[in-house]
């Protein structure tokens, strides 16, 4: 065959395209179990930050996620845990958020630490320039937030990217989510405009927009959790009663004590 003809040309184009389209489609076979792990890891290691686990050098994440994340379930808009096949860790946050409340797959992850069991959530929103998301550890009093991690795809550097330093995220530890024994969340606000009818955090200077996304975030994305919080707040009262103190004919559950106030 003429190798200077169109012919060959467009031959020569279309074998090699298809060599390299099976080279790459092997390769990337070969190389997704690895990417998954990779995926999974950053998820746990995210999940063990918000309360305030970090793994020490050289040790594995999948090992201290284990050790510590001592149950996971899904819970309902109710409160209550729903029987599924659906493991909680792979839950589509991102597509659940779009759905009613009502309508939500919630999960839950229980996490021992050295200050007692802690109940941790995740939270997903929108920024200036694309999703923003983390997870937000509670006391076992189902109102204090433990500690708090956020991520970001592509806000600002300096600005709005510094949600998921320190400096901002551990504002909210300590932070109560409920006032007066209903849920508003935690605002962010700038500095001077703090409100007295609940909890806040100062926003991050020059990222107004992204820290507006965090508020927004957090509110849309716990409020869903408000009756599990709740069942928390009157697990968490009812354990301090003695356990003789129950009402006539029936098996005492706290369900009738007021949320616990902090």
């Amino acid at each position: 065959m003429n190798r200077q003809s169109n012919v060959y040309t467009v031959i020569y184009s279309i074998v090699l395209v298809a060599v390299v389209g099976v080279v790459l489609s092997v390769v990337y076979q070969a190389l997704r179990p690895s990417q998954l792990e990779n995926i999974a890891n950053d998820t746990k290691r995210q999940i063990l930050a918000s309360a305030r686990l970090t793994p020490e050098q050289g040790q594995d994440i999948s090992s201290l996620f284990d050790r510590h994340i001592v149950s996971s379930y899904i819970v309902n808009s109710q409160g209550q845990q729903i029987d599924q096949s659906t493991d909680p860790f792979d839950v589509n946050v991102s597509l659940e958020v779009k759905k009613p409340a009502d309508k939500r797959l919630l999960p839950v992850f229980e996490c021992t630490t050295d200050n007692g069991l802690k109940y941790i959530v995740p939270v997903y929103g929108a920024g200036l320039w694309g999703p923003i998301w983390g997870y937000i550890s509670f006391d076992d009093n189902g109102d204090t937030i433990y500690g708090a991690y956020f991520a970001h795809q592509g806000e600002t550097p300096g600005l709005g990217a510094e949600i998921e330093k320190p400096a901002f995220s551990s504002q909210f530890d300590g932070k109560d989510i409920f006032s007066n024994g209903q849920f508003t969340s935690v605002a962010v606000v700038k500095l001077g405009k703090e409100p007295n009818d609940r909890a806040w955090v100062h926003a991050v200077s020059g990222g107004t927009i992204t820290s507006q996304g965090v508020q927004k975030m957090l509110f849309d994305s716990l409020e869903p959790y408000t009756a599990f919080f709740e069942k928390l707040q009157n697990d968490k009262n009812g354990s301090d009663l003695p356990d003789n103190d129950t009402f006539p004919g029936e098996d005492f559950t706290g369900k009738d004590l007021e949320p616990q106030q902090l």
